[in-house]
């Protein structure tokens, strides 16, 4: 038993019926970690985080929570909390009464500095004596966030988080979580937001077909995407072209293929990390200046395209 884990699954699998929604899945998360979980509609997602929930008990296999072994038992490990397809919350309670509620059904006696503090920390404060039904999408969504918190957990564990939340709430939502990560609590988060899981998460894992496919490092999965389409702004973008032709292991991309909007000024080339270096030291001997040198998509939402891909290919 590892303690140092605050999660610690291996060869996790989960039935219902004939259908396999976790095949074999082994997931580590330490404290003060934001991992990122990744994958198709269908992958196992939703099962892995209700398990994490204890909303579900897997059918072979062993989990640890904050070096406790979950039992077979349906319960919510000690200081775990979060949600899965949305917060359950009380329409015709306010978010005040909702988090009182939810303080003494979990058999704490409700503080009310507690839970000013977490309305607070949410950004709900103005409105924490409307009812919920008139609340956005998105301020569902932090609420949920806040009787997650109200229980000060070690491990938090959220499905799409920041859906529904404008830029502003969701800047204010990312903030919140790692603040969190820096006190030293592990979050695992799923979401179809790549932009959402590469601000936040130091891992992620990536499911397909209720298999790991990747875990580890998002700069790992950089390493291991193999080529990539690049986006390129020079001082002198007819130069650049003649030169990268001349690259070996690079390939011109039409802008259209890439899904960018050609310019006039940029060149979309496709090359593995080790023939980009080359191709920008070349450019440098030739006293060409880069200008911009980005990927048309990251890494971690080209291997969810992959994936997504193969998936098609396979039915």
């Amino acid at each position: 038993m590892d303690t140092a884990l605050v999660v610690r699954a291996r060869a996790i699998s989960k039935c219902f019926g004939n259908v396999v929604a976790l095949d074999g899945i082994d997931l580590d998360v330490a404290p003060g970690r934001i991992h990122g979980l990744v994958g198709p509609n269908g992958a196992g997602k939703t099962t892995l985080l209700g398990l994490l929930l204890g909303l579900a008990v897997a059918d072979s296999g062993s989990l640890e929570i904050l070096g406790m072994p979950v039992g077979r038992a349906l319960a919510a490990p000690d200081r775990v909390a979060g949600f899965v397809d949305g917060p359950g919350l009380y329409p015709s309670l306010t978010a005040r009464q909702n988090l009182a509620a939810l303080a003494a059904l979990r058999g704490r006696a409700t503080r009310t500095a507690g839970i000013d503090e977490v309305l607070d920390q949410v950004g709900l404060t103005d409105v924490a004596d409307e009812r919920v039904w008139g609340y956005s999408l998105g301020m569902r969504q932090r609420l949920g966030l806040a009787a997650a918190l109200l229980t000060m957990p070690r491990l938090l564990v959220l499905d799409e988080p920041t859906n529904g939340l404008d830029p502003a709430s969701k800047n204010h939502m990312h903030r919140v979580l790692t603040d969190r990560a820096a006190d030293g609590t592990a979050v695992v988060l799923s979401s179809h937001r790549m932009d959402d899981l590469e601000a936040l998460c130091s891992e992620v894992t990536i499911v397909g077909s209720g298999r790991v496919v990747f875990s580890g490092p998002v700069d790992k999965l950089s390493a291991e995407s193999g080529e990539l389409d690049y986006r390129l702004i020079t001082s002198d973008s007819s130069a650049a072209r003649e030169l990268a032709l001349g690259v070996p292991g690079l390939h011109l991309v039409d802008e259209s293929v890439a899904g960018r909007r050609a310019t006039g000024d940029a060149l979309v080339v496709r090359a593995a990390v080790a023939t980009l270096d080359d191709l920008v030291v070349r450019l440098v001997h030739a006293g060409i200046a880069v200008r911009e040198l980005a990927p048309v998509i990251s890494p971690l939402e080209a291997a969810f395209l992959a994936l997504t891909e193969q998936q098609e290919d396979d039915r």
